[in-house]
């Protein structure tokens, strides 16, 4: 450690101690212009032997004591590198060096499990209900369930999970190390939002060095660290999970990229259900949303697909009343077309059968009989007659051409 960084950081310890309590609000809100500070406490807990480790965890915890938000959140950013240090000093089975870190770490648990009267805290978990709208769905687009969550809501019975009491831990065992680790991972991910990038970054790499190690994923990933096997739980990896995802959302993707698939190669060697529903979702998700990979400094947020908030219904939905009337369209279309044939057909019909009459009365009716001869003269008195009788003629022609008979010449003396 640098002599630069531990004048930082022994002037962190120095100027607390002697803050009037009028003075931490706005002792809080000036950490956040001391960009030496934060690195340099980072190296402070990676060292496992440095002497400015023990009062480190003590300011640590008296501002975690203090109830000011800003300086919880301050050391909640330092979690997950505290349980590597945590983790990594278990399994080198060095207690000594991890004393501090345990005191910590359990007098944050035991801070957070009870209320401001002492009373153990029971925390209460609304399970989401699928007629209900929420920021992911909107009960208008899924149909109707009159008769199942429907059916529940509104006699009021609401699915409530609840977590806790939980016991005060005096020490860590084999037994309540991962349910306190759990808990405490809980608090960190309430408070995602205020968490630095630094402190994304070491919680991705958390996740990936407690998966991976003792296995052969190990190798490829060439981390040098310890090379012995740690217990995990389902839990503890949903929590993970649950900041990764965080993470991914916002600027973190190639670290947060590569912890999700430690999690889930964990997950599956470990056969653990719920990290893998959970992890496979956000894998699958990821390939749908376009992450905010370049912007590190804007608002931090998780990414989802928001519907409408108003339940809108398109004119082109398809609901019962639309299919009756278009059956009654069609019906009506049908029945119109039909009866436009029918008097097509019946019209064509008749004007064929009057022709087809006309024709067999004209072919079956026997030619008319010669006018009786008369004698007509070349006077004008006998061109009126000879006009009409040539007429007939021409008809007589016709039909016995009609009738296939031959035709008879009509020869008409003067």
């Amino acid at each position: 450690m640098l002599a630069m960084d531990q004048g930082v950081v022994e002037e962190w310890l120095s100027e607390y101690k002697t803050l009037p309590d009028n003075a931490v609000s706005n002792y809080a809100a000036s950490l956040k212009d001391k960009g030496a500070l934060v690195p340099a406490l980072y190296k402070v807990i990676r060292e496992n032997y440095s002497d400015l480790l023990e009062p480190v965890c003590h300011q640590l915890f008296e501002f975690y004591r203090s109830g000011e938000p800003r300086l919880q959140r301050f050391t909640l950013q330092f979690l997950p590198e505290l349980l590597w240090s945590l983790l990594s000093a278990s399994s080198a089975r060095d207690p000594h060096t991890s004393g501090c870190i345990e005191a910590l770490l359990l007098g944050i648990y035991n801070l957070e499990i009870v209320d401001k009267d002492g009373q153990s805290k029971v925390l209460s978990f609304t399970v989401p209900s699928l007629s209900k709208p929420s920021v992911y769905h909107e009960p208008s687009t899924i149909g109707s369930m009159a008769l199942t969550e429907g059916a529940l809501a509104n006699h009021g019975l609401s699915r409530v999970a609840y977590s806790g009491p939980h016991i005060q831990r005096e020490t860590f065992t084999a037994q309540n190390r991962f349910e306190v680790l759990t808990f405490l991972l809980l608090c960190y991910n309430a408070a995602l939002s205020y968490m630095t990038p630094s402190s994304l970054q070491a919680l991705c790499q958390l996740s990936s060095r407690v998966c991976i190690c003792g296995y052969p994923r190990q190798q490829l990933r060439r981390y040098k660290g310890i090379s012995s096997r740690l217990t995990v739980t389902s839990e503890f990896l949903v929590q993970l999970i649950t900041g990764i995802h965080y993470a991914l959302c916002n600027g973190d993707v190639e670290v947060g990229s590569k912890a999700l698939d430690d999690v889930l190669y964990r997950a599956q060697l470990e056969l653990f259900p719920e990290a893998l529903l959970v992890g496979n979702a956000i894998k699958s998700s990821m390939h749908c949303a376009a992450l905010k990979s370049n912007n590190k400094e804007g608002p931090r947020s998780i990414q989802v697909e928001i519907t409408p908030t108003a339940s809108r219904i398109s004119r082109n939905a398809v609901t019962s009343l639309s299919i009756r009337g278009h059956r009654w369209k069609r019906h009506g279309e049908t029945k119109g077309h039909i009866i436009y044939s029918r008097k097509h057909k019946i019209s064509s019909l008749i004007s064929n059968m009057f022709f087809g009459i006309i024709v067999a009365s004209l072919a079956t009716t026997p030619p008319p009989p010669p006018p009786p001869p008369f004698p007509l003269c070349n006077d004008h008195c006998c061109t009126p007659i000879r006009a009409v009788l040539n007429k007939w003629s021409a008809a007589r022609a016709f039909v016995v051409k009609a009738s296939g008979e031959k035709n008879r010449s009509l020869n008409y003396n003067h």
